[in-house]
């Protein structure tokens, strides 16, 4: 096993295959797809990615992936579908679950010809039959209802074949209610992410294209409990490294360039 809490300044496929099967327990990554941003050059073979990921990844660990589709000549590349289509045909991966990353301060406001693009996709790979761990307690939201009773005699919603179900006796909604596979955050871009530390987030945002601290946060509660290993094959600006690091996590990363390395580095001691 390679030494924990550590970036590799290398290609994550060589990477991860210094990794032992079965010994991961969550990944959280966002890959460079597409050409949406200059990555130094950098390509990737998201195939392979998957397939490394399938075998590191122990029997009910997660993988979550941030991903979205280039825009070119008017048409999406589809990119984000075929992968999740490859690694769920082709790996031990299955779809646990699809979620949407809804982002505020929406690129592409202005424009006149198209929809602006106001979300990414959050596909969650499972492998097993059932999460080794899950708890989404921090993750709930406010419910509208919250506080209030709903009476008996009201419609509940329909069952199965149809048919309405009534409420035979008087409900009191919760007050926390679950945030559903649509989740906001702030643009991982702006001050205002949730951030504690306006130094390290100077440094996250010479990278091109980072996620936000939170979302990585959420998931990694969401998923793990302390000392269980996380793993970004594609550590770009180290969000995932801090994020676990600050909540007694271990992790690994692979990246391929100096200058993130570099930057991830800084963060971590800040």
């Amino acid at each position: 096993m390679l030494e924990l809490n550590k970036i590799y300044n290398m290609d994550c496929i060589e990477g991860m295959k210094l990794i032992p099967d079965n010994s991961i327990d969550l990944v959280i990554t966002s890959p460079p797809y597409d050409a949406i941003r200059d990555y130094k050059g950098f390509s990737l073979d998201l195939h392979s990615v998957g397939v490394e990921i399938s075998r590191v990844l122990k029997d009910g660990g997660i993988c979550v992936m941030v991903i979205q589709d280039q825009t070119k000549d008017g048409r999406k590349s589809g990119t984000s579908f075929r992968t999740i289509v490859d690694w769920d045909t082709n790996t031990d991966l299955d779809i646990w679950e699809c979620c949407i990353y809804q982002r505020r301060a929406t690129p592409g406001n202005w424009w006149s010809k198209r929809f602006s693009v106001d979300h990414e996709y959050i596909p969650i790979f499972i492998k097993g039959k059932r999460p080794q761990y899950f708890n989404k307690e921090h993750m709930m939201i406010d419910g509208k209802m919250g506080g209030k009773v709903k009476k008996a005699g009201v419609s509940m919603g329909r069952s199965t074949d149809g048919s309405i179900i009534y409420a035979d006796k008087e409900v009191k909604y919760n007050n926390k209610i679950c945030c559903g596979t649509i989740m906001q955050y702030n643009s991982s871009s702006r001050e205002g992410n949730g951030l504690n530390n306006l130094d390290s987030h100077k440094l996250k945002i010479k990278h091109p294209a980072t996620f936000p601290d939170k979302l990585a946060s959420d998931f990694i509660q969401c998923f793990t409990t302390e000392d269980m290993i996380i793993l970004d094959p594609f550590m770009g600006s180290g969000v995932v490294a801090v994020e676990a690091k600050k909540l007694n996590r271990k992790y690994i990363g692979f990246e391929i360039s100096d200058e993130y390395c570099e930057i991830i580095e800084k963060r971590l001691v800040i």
